[in-house]
C-alpha cells in the first residue's frame, strides 16, 4: 500500500470518528497512535511519547492558562457590563446605534480576552434583552451578536493565533500584530452594514428616546472611564510585548494579574467569582492541551509518511493547479470543515498538511494565519451546523428561533468574505503592522 493511500485512510478515518460524536482529541489521537503501531510496530509507541515530552517542555504554552484565566477574569467580574452602559449612552442617539455599540463592545472584549465564546456570553445576556427591548429588529442583532463575538479569535490577544503559531511555529507578537488592521477593518465593515441598513430601513434599529438621550456631557465623560480599563490591560500585555519589556509568557502574566487587580479595584473579586474562573480556566486549558497533544502526534505520524510532499506533488504535479488556486481550495475546505468543528480542531486537523504547503508554494506563513483565522469566523458562522450557530440558539430568549438565528448570518457572513477576499488581495493589510514594528 502506498504511503499516500495510507495518509489518505488515516484523514478518512479520523473524520468518520468525529462523525460518530467522538471528542475531537480522542478521534485525533487514537488515529494517530494506531497508524503509528500498525505502520512501524512497538516502535510507533515512541511518536506519541516523544509529542507529549515535546508539549511538556513547550515553555510557550504557559501563555494559554493565563490568558484564558484573564478573558474570565473580565467577564466573571462584570466589568463588561460598565463598558455596555458606556456605548449605551454614546451610540444610542443614532439610528442602529446600540447595534453599532454592541460591536465595539465586542472590539474591547475580544482586545481582553482572545476567545470567542466569552464575547457570545456577554453579548447574548447583557447586550441581546437591551436591544430587544429597545425594539430592534431580532434577526439583525443576533447576527451583530454573532459576527461582533467572531472578532474574539482575531483581535489580540487571541488564543486561536497562539496556537497558530505554536503548530505552525510562527513568532506570536507578529500574528498578534498582523490581526490588528485586519479585525478593526473587520468591525469597520459590520459597522457600515448596520448604519447603511439601519439608514434605509430605520425601523429595523430606531434611536433611543429624547428622554433617554437627555444625559448631561459630564455624565458621558464619566462613563468614559469604562473604556480607560480595557486599553491600560491592552497597554499592559501587548504593548509591553511589542516595545519588547517583556517575553510572550511575562505579557499574559501581566495581562493575567491586572485583569485580576482590576477586579480588586472595582470590588468584584468575590470567592464566587474567583472560584469560577479558576474551574472554567482549567476546564478549557485542559481541552487545549489534550487537542495540542494529539495534533502534535497525528503531525509526527504524517511527516513520517512524507503525506505533505505527496499532497503538494498531486496539486502541483498532477493537478497542474497555481498557487493561488490551491490556496484558495484549502480555504474552502476551512468552511466546509467549519460546519461540524470548532476552530482549534480544524487547525490541528489540517495544520500538519497545509502550513508546510503553503509555505512550500512561497506564501507567508503570518499572513496565512490571518487568512487561516477570518476563514474561521465564516465557518463558525456557516449553516447547518457552524459553532456559533449553536452557541447563541443556547443563550437567546425563547422568541429567537434557530431559523432566526440562521437568517441572521447571511448579510454578516457576506461582509466577512469581503473582507477575507480584500486580505487576500492585499496582504499589506494583515503584514504592513509586522514589518512596521519588526522590520522584517
Amino acid at each position: 500500500m502506498s504511503y499516500e493511500l495510507i495518509a489518505l485512510l488515516m484523514f478518512a478515518s479520523m473524520m468518520l470518528m468525529l462523525l460518530t460524536g467522538q471528542r475531537v482529541f480522542a478521534a485525533i489521537g487514537f488515529v494517530a497512535v494506531a497508524s503509528a503501531l500498525l505502520l512501524w510496530g512497538d516502535g510507533g509507541a515512541e511518536i506519541g511519547f516523544s509529542a507529549a515530552m515535546k508539549l511538556m517542555k513547550w515553555y510557550p504554552l504557559l501563555t494559554l492558562p493565563l490568558f484564558i484565566y484573564m478573558g474570565y477574569m473580565l467577564s466573571e467580574s462584570g466589568i463588561a457590563d460598565d463598558l455596555y452602559r458606556m456605548f449605551h449612552v454614546w451610540f444610542g442617539p443614532v439610528r442602529g446605534g446600540l447595534a453599532i455599540g454592541t460591536i465595539g463592545l465586542m472590539v474591547a472584549i475580544s482586545a481582553m480576552n482572545g476567545l470567542s465564546v466569552a464575547g457570545m456570553a456577554i453579548g447574548a445576556t447583557i447586550a441581546l434583552p437591551e436591544l430587544l427591548r429597545r425594539n430592534y429588529d431580532k434577526i439583525m442583532v443576533t447576527g451583530v451578536i454573532q459576527a461582533g463575538s467572531s472578532l474574539g479569535i482575531l483581535v489580540p490577544p487571541s488564543v486561536v493565533l497562539v496556537l497558530y503559531g505554536m503548530i505552525a511555529r510562527q513568532p506570536v507578537g507578529q500574528l498578534w500584530l498582523a490581526g490588528i488592521t485586519p479585525g478593526l477593518m473587520m468591525a469597520a465593515l459590520f459597522i457600515l452594514y448596520i448604519a447603511l441598513r439601519c439608514w434605509a430601513q430605520p425601523s429595523l434599529g430606531p434611536a433611543l428616546p429624547k428622554d433617554e438621550r437627555d444625559v448631561s456631557v459630564r455624565e458621558k465623560l464619566l462613563l468614559l472611564r469604562a473604556g480607560v480599563l480595557p486599553l491600560i490591560i491592552f497597554f499592559l500585555m501587548i504593548g509591553l510585548f511589542v516595545l519588547g519589556y517583556t517575553s510572550l509568557v511575562e505579557s499574559s502574566a501581566v495581562g493575567a494579574l491586572a485583569a485580576t487587580v482590576a477586579a480588586v479595584i472595582r470590588r468584584r473579586l468575590t470567592s464566587r467569582v474567583m472560584g469560577e474562573v479558576l474551574r472554567k480556566t482549567l476546564g478549557v486549558t485542559c481541552m487545549f492541551m489534550w487537542i495540542i497533544l494529539a495534533a502534535l502526534c497525528f503531525g509526527a505520524v504524517f511527516d513520517g509518511l512524507g503525506a505533505v510532499r505527496a499532497i503538494e506533488s498531486l496539486f502541483v504535479d498532477r493537478l497542474g493547479l497555481g498557487p493561488w488556486e490551491i490556496l484558495i481550495l484549502m480555504q474552502l475546505s476551512f468552511l466546509l470543515m467549519g460546519t461540524f468543528l470548532d476552530d482549534t480542531a480544524m487547525l490541528v486537523i489540517v495544520a500538519p498538511l497545509y502550513v508546510p504547503l503553503v509555505g512550500a508554494l512561497g506564501f507567508d506563513l503570518v499572513w496565512y494565519g490571518v487568512l487561516y483565522t477570518i476563514t474561521c469566523q465564516i465557518a463558525y458562522m456557516t449553516p447547518p451546523f457552524g459553532y456559533n450557530l449553536f452557541l447563541m440558539r443556547a443563550m437567546a430568549p425563547p422568541q429567537v428561533t434557530l431559523m432566526d438565528i440562521y437568517r441572521s448570518i447571511v448579510p454578516f457572513v457576506l461582509v466577512m468574505v469581503v473582507g477575507l477576499a480584500l486580505v487576500m488581495a492585499f496582504p499589506q493589510i494583515a503584514l504592513w503592522l509586522p514589518d512596521l514594528v519588526y522590520g522584517r
